[in-house]
């Protein structure tokens, strides 16, 4: 990008927890330009895992969209006093090569660093038909809409068995409705987990009221049903859509990038390469050498953090003319890290799972998943990932430290 403004200027696309991040990190590399963060949302940054959670069951955050984000948000540091905020300002385009953006008022903003922190957006059943509540989960209003219509006896269909659908579902069950999964996989959360523990945990699900329709698809939206391939309706008073996610990035069109899951980026979290112009949080593409050379976008609550750091040390040292390359951490090699609760069971991650070719039952009995569980996935032989569910927190380092040690592939 080519600079616009006297001393340097920082665009931070997203208002989110990652252009939170980013600001920070970018005050810690030593950066003492300006910053600007522009967000399409009206608020300032806060914590989504309470959504799905605290938030929609009640607990915090009750009252109305302001409660619920005063109840969420984040509290910013110090070091990005100066930083300025503009939440409820929504970049539509840009133009790498004349270092611009462009809002949806009308505004053209210049600079010299930008940082793509625009995040994801639910994914939408496509499925004709209508329904009049159907719901999705990723901001504040939309818990709290959601959160309104959760009232015992109401019918739920939770349209997804990924993790966020199963806190829905729990949730949901907790307040009294009665709760249907539908999940297109043969068990829930199986594309992290595996048959084996999904199915433990879709057991842990079931002992609690939880009804699952496993291996079905949604056809249909009726007034008060949903159709599945199987030509069965289930009954709904409400509906929630939880069908994964797709980035925003269509703002960025135009501008030779690869945008074909996220924005592509190197191991130093640039946009393929490119000088000026960096990615952070679940929008990132990028390589873990850690598991092997293919680019992947992380959807865990750590990645904001550790992709900030990477990609604020790299901006920052290209912004004072430096080797990018010698700045921060290399080879950049994050170890993911997720949680989840689901009826009072903690659910931990550290690694990435999902690349597992085998895994192994290494604690606990997957008949009994409330009585600890420890599952570690390897692929090639070695240690890729594990998980815990109902292992204590004083007991978790031991396995993170099996998959932070596991040596890189040859």
């Amino acid at each position: 990008m080519t600079g616009r403004s006297a001393g340097g200027h920082v665009v931070i696309a997203g208002a989110g927890m990652a252009g939170l991040r980013a600001a920070e990190r970018l005050r810690a590399a030593g950066w003492d330009g300006a910053v600007t963060v522009f967000g399409a949302e009206p608020h300032l940054p806060y914590n989504r895992p309470p959504l799905s959670k605290e938030l929609l069951a009640g607990a915090v955050g009750a009252g109305g969209v302001r409660e619920a984000h005063a109840a969420t948000a984040f509290r910013r540091r110090a070091n990005i006093d100066d930083v300025v905020w503009e939440p409820g300002a929504r970049i539509v385009r840009a133009c790498l090569a004349a270092g611009t953006v462009t809002l949806e008022d009308g505004r053209e903003v210049g600079c010299d660093g930008l940082v793509v922190a625009t995040g994801l957006r639910p994914r939408r059943l496509r499925a004709p038909g209508t329904h009049p509540a159907r719901h999705v989960l990723r901001t504040v209003e939309d818990a709290v809409a959601l959160r309104d219509r959760l009232r015992p006896g109401a019918r739920a269909v939770v349209v997804g068995g990924g993790f966020v659908g199963c806190e829905v579902a729990a949730t949901a069950r907790g307040a009294g409705c009665e709760v249907t999964v539908v999940e297109p996989m043969p068990e829930p959360m199986g594309l992290v987990l595996g048959p084996e523990l999904g199915r433990s945990l879709r057991r842990h699900h079931e002992e609690r009221g939880v009804r699952f329709r496993v291996g079905r698809t949604v056809t249909e939206l009726a007034p008060d049903a949903v159709v599945l391939d199987d030509g069965s309706e289930e009954p709904a008073d409400l509906v929630v859509e939880s069908i994964g996610s797709l980035p925003n990035v269509e703002w960025l069109d135009g501008n030779g990038l690869d945008l074909s899951d996220g924005v592509l980026c190197d191991g130093l979290l640039r946009a393929e390469g490119r000088p000026g112009v960096v990615a952070v949080g679940d929008v990132a593409r990028f390589p873990n050498p850690r598991y092997d050379g293919v680019p992947r976008r992380v959807e865990h609550w750590c990645v904001p953090a550790d992709t900030a750091r990477r990609a604020a040390a790299t901006l920052a040292a290209q912004l004072r003319g430096e080797d990018p390359a010698a700045a921060g951490d290399a080879p950049f090699a994050p170890v993911p890290s997720f949680w989840s609760d689901q009826f009072g069971l903690r659910v931990q991650s550290f690694g990435a799972p999902g690349l597992g070719d085998r895994c192994e039952l290494v604690e606990g009995d997957l008949r009994r998943a409330a009585s600890g569980i420890a599952m570690v996935y390897h692929r090639d032989g070695r240690p890729v990932g594990v998980v815990l569910a109902g292992i204590p927190a004083s007991r978790h380092r031991p396995y993170r430290d099996l998959v932070a040690g596991a040596p890189a592939p040859v």
